[in-house]
């Protein structure tokens, strides 16, 4: 069996011994560390394990090699760079440099303060690099028809909650044997078959869910505060009222992680300087959640809220209602619609709302479109790049800088692979049942054309989800809910009680509003986070009033 390869290039050999010793100690079991002293011996070596059809699976460099580091990547595109450098807390360090313009995935300072610090480090940046390799383990596989739609629903769910999954074709005989030993036919696609052989008939999103082992019926019926939406907002106001000893239930119409989950990598979160998945972050704030003691619900949509006083009753879309001392409202918002017929049509089919995580690998090769200029367009064009042959940003406005975060727009200047287009807007498309082309208005030419487009994202801009509510609940004109003083200060007819409203309670005393639903919320995931952690408190404070 070939291991993959960890090399190291290093032109002081002391460093070399040592890193090539240390990492062989620790991961010779499942990686070959192979070390070059120069930037042409590491160019050699590559060049023969590529020929020998040789994994590469983490490069580590230092400064006098990093230009090995372009050449690399296009042999090994999905090799993880790791740039070694001096401690240098400057803001023109090299490492500050690179990983700004996206030329390295992660940093390495010598000298460590001890093996555990730098192994500790290795071992992340290995297990980003194998999770993105194909599943060793398959918890499930579908079995579906070429270019059904709901396979996006399925790859999307599964992605969002890192579940290793392969996709077998329903017309090859690895796809039929697979329907033959779960006992089901082919009349009904796509089957989600689990690794126990249960198997799943063209799943609902809450069949997903159950098989995937979470809750999708509320056991509650009265609890001390009630949130509805698992986004960054929702879920750590979850992780903070039950912690703190408040009875907790958090619905959630579809899965957790709300927009933030599709992120494929949110670099400006604190605590994290290589940024993370938002799929992960996500994913492991639910975790925490559940730990705490918090009821999750998935796969429950609310449909209605009533004010009854000391109690706020959310009803349900399955017909029941939980009753609540407190509800925190972090319900997101839902991306704006592109209003192209054409395109709409093809929703499903090579068009896309959001980033849909689950159809990245499917985009290689592939020259694939983003419509949007804000930081989670920004992201998603750096994560495609990873696999498409092009990505084209359409960008209605004659700037990315006025709307996405510096170090996005850094990075993806220095990204031959990103095309960005100003002042231009999707007009049309079309394709046979797919999408194979897009038109293209530029606005400041004056001119329109055909492009050929695989794919196309759709990114600008959000909707919130408030239309549920009840009409007691004041919004501004967009939809967004209005909270705290603001309330008096706009409807003073709409507050009932002689106090001011608490800062994010909404319009009925005890009902809160946290995260992007919110008039006038920062849309970044920490500030929705704080916010979600602030709510709380001021939950304490309403009940104890």
């Amino acid at each position: 069996m070939t291991w993959p390869v960890i090399l190291v290039v290093d032109h002081d050999p002391g460093s070399l011994r040592a890193l090539h010793t240390d990492l062989t100690r620790r991961f010779g079991r499942a990686f070959t560390v192979k070390g070059a002293s120069s930037s042409d011996a590491a160019l050699t070596l590559v060049r023969e394990l590529a020929r020998s059809g040789e994994p590469v699976a983490l490069l580590v460099v230092d400064e006098r090699s990093a230009d090995v580091l372009t050449r690399v990547h296009e042999l090994y595109p999905r090799a993880k760079r790791v740039l070694l450098v001096d401690r240098d807390y400057s803001s023109d360090s090299p490492a500050v440099q690179a990983i700004a313009v996206g030329r390295v995935d992660y940093h390495l300072v010598r000298p460590w303060a001890d093996d555990e610090m730098m192994y500790r480090a290795v071992s992340e940046f290995l297990s980003s690099w194998t999770s993105e390799q194909e599943p060793r383990f398959e918890l499930f596989r579908v079995v579906a028809r070429e270019g059904d739609d709901r396979l996006l629903r399925l790859r999307d769910v599964m992605a969002r909650f890192r579940l290793p999954f392969l996709v077998y074709p329903a017309e090859e005989e690895a796809g039929r044997r697979l329907l033959r030993e779960a006992g089901v036919d082919a009349s009904r696609l796509p089957v989600v078959i689990r690794y126990d052989g249960r198997a799943f008939i063209d799943p609902a999103l809450p069949d997903l869910a159950r098989a995937i082992g979470v809750s999708v019926t509320n056991e509650v019926e009265y609890c001390d505060v009630a949130i509805v939406g698992a986004g960054p907002a929702g879920l750590t106001a979850a992780v903070c009222a039950a912690s703190e000893g408040l009875e907790t239930v958090l619905l959630e119409k579809a899965i957790s992680g709300g927009q933030a989950g599709t992120s494929p990598m949110i670099r400006n979160y604190p605590g994290f300087p290589h940024g993370i998945s938002g799929g992960y972050l996500m994913e492991q704030t639910c975790e925490q959640a559940w730990l705490m003691g918090a009821h999750i619900v998935f796969a429950q949509q609310a449909v209605g809220l009533e004010d009854r006083g000391d109690r706020k009753v959310i009803h349900l879309l399955d017909g029941s209602e939980v009753a609540a001392r407190a509800v925190l409202i972090a319900t997101g918002v839902d991306w704006r619609r592109l209003g192209v017929p054409a395109l709409e049509d093809l929703v499903g089919h090579g068009v896309f709302y959001g980033t849909a995580v689950g159809e990245s690998r499917a985009m290689r090769d592939q020259d694939v479109f983003i419509v949007g200029a804000g930081n989670s367009a920004a992201q998603a064009a750096m994560h495609l790049a990873d696999h498409a042959r092009t990505v084209t940003l359409v960008v209605r406005g004659d700037s990315l800088a006025k709307s996405a975060s510096g170090y996005l727009v850094r990075a993806i200047r220095s990204m031959p692979g990103i095309i960005v287009r100003h002042r231009t807007e999707v007009v049309g498309g079309g394709g046979d049942g797919r999408l194979e082309h897009l038109t293209l208005a530029d606005r400041a030419a004056g001119t329109v054309e055909r492009v050929p487009a695989a794919a196309l994202f759709i990114m600008i801009g959000g909707e919130p989800h408030t239309r549920w509510l009840p009409d007691g609940v004041v919004r501004d004109r967009q939809g967004y809910l209005v909270t705290g003083r603001e309330i008096i200060e706009e409807s003073p007819a709409w507050w009932p009680l002689g106090r001011d409203p608490l800062p994010l309670e909404t319009s009925i005393p005890g009902v809160f509003a946290v995260g992007d639903v919110r008039k006038g919320s920062i849309k970044r995931v920490a500030s929705a986070v704080g916010e979600g952690a602030t709510a709380v408190r001021l939950v304490h404070e309403y009940l104890n009033v």
